[in-house]
């Protein structure tokens, strides 16, 4: 029996187990497994969660000691994550798995998964209303209830549906599409698509900042400021080959874009949208998180390894955790407002 079979029937062993309770009206038509009980108010050491793209699973790391406690497997390919609005559960997207992982985010614990078709990267609305996820694989946008994971609207508005962000009233998000490259605009109230429109070579990430749209342009070398009313590229700020995602600073003064062709990292101003430093950091930076002594945590995709970064001395760190090594989420968000407050902006 190969590796991905067997994991595969120690995970279906457990949906037969137990049926899942752990979300909040959570519709029992839509089942998964539960295991050990946990809630993220249990006392944890700060931990790390590291989605291994290439390894199905995803590592938990000792933030202090820098050590990989263990390995929680999934299906096939975990990518991206989710706060739940009450921050209890972190969703992890297991795309070409079909399915959602479920893990405590202060412990690491897993809580169960559940089918969901295709989820690539996801993102709850400001409001806590609705779950949209973007289907990268199937060329689909779905948004949910966040309530009972029920599906209100499906949207096909081009190929390979990549990134996301909203407006902070919730009513507008904004979707990469990284086959079409263009970006695409639905409103949240009428469920309705706004418009679709050309960005750059290979969108991938999106983030809402001060009333204009930044998108990162993978295929190329800049991020695209985009009107968020017509959806027209009004600047580019050059960056580095392979702009990947952006991250707001917890004290909002920078974003860091990850080039992750270039292997580095682009600090542009918040205010005047003008890159200020750029940073080397070789192995494919992907996503990242701050931590609350001011260091980055990133993964590096092509290296199989997180790098802690320290902005004030320049020094890296590097972890060996698994086959590319993709989202990362940090246990300390739940206590860091600053930091998790920025995270919802990205």
């Amino acid at each position: 029996m190969s590796l991905l079979l067997s994991r595969r029937a120690m995970l279906a062993g457990s949906v037969l187990a137990a049926p899942f309770t752990g979300l909040a009206q959570a519709a029992p038509t839509l089942p998964a497994t539960t295991n050990a009980p946990a809630t993220a108010n249990a006392p944890a050491t700060p931990i790390a969660i590291v989605m291994n793209s290439g390894a199905a699973n995803v590592a938990i790391i000792d933030m202090a000691t820098k050590r990989v406690l263990r390995r929680e497997p999934t299906y096939r390919e975990p990518s991206h994550w989710a706060l739940t609005p009450d921050h209890q559960r972190l969703l992890v997207a297991d795309a070409s798995g079909n399915a959602l992982f479920f893990f405590n985010p202060a412990t690491g614990a897993p809580m169960g998964h559940r089918q969901l078709a295709d989820p690539y990267q996801l993102w709850f609305s400001p409001d806590g209303q609705f779950l949209v996820v973007n289907a990268l694989r199937l060329n689909h946008v779905d948004i949910y209830r966040a309530a009972d994971f029920g599906l209100v609207k499906r949207f096909k508005p081009g190929s390979m549906p990549s990134h996301l962000s909203y407006t902070p009233d919730s009513r507008i998000v904004f979707n990469s599409l990284q086959g079409s490259n263009a970006l695409a605009s639905f409103d949240l109230t009428n469920m309705t698509e706004r418009w679709v429109m050309p960005v750059g070579k290979t969108p991938a990430g999106v983030m809402w900042h001060r009333g204009q749209v930044l998108v990162a342009i993978m295929g190329s070398n800049h991020v695209a400021v985009v009107d968020p009313a017509t959806g027209h590229v009004t600047k580019r700020i050059i960056t580095d080959r392979g702009a990947h995602n952006l991250f707001l600073a917890p004290d909002r003064q920078h974003i860091y874009v990850t080039n992750r062709v270039a292997g580095s990292l682009s600090v542009i101003d918040a205010h005047t949208l003008t890159v200020v430093k750029h940073i080397n950091m070789p192995g494919g930076p992907d996503d990242l998180c701050f931590a609350p002594d001011g260091k980055l945590w990133i993964a590096l995709r092509f290296a199989a390894h997180v790098a802690v970064y320290d902005p004030r001395d320049g020094s890296i760190e590097r972890i060996a955790v698994g086959r590319s090594p993709h989202g990362i989420f940090l246990s300390t968000l739940l206590t860091d407002q600053p930091a998790l407050a920025a995270m919802k902006l990205a």
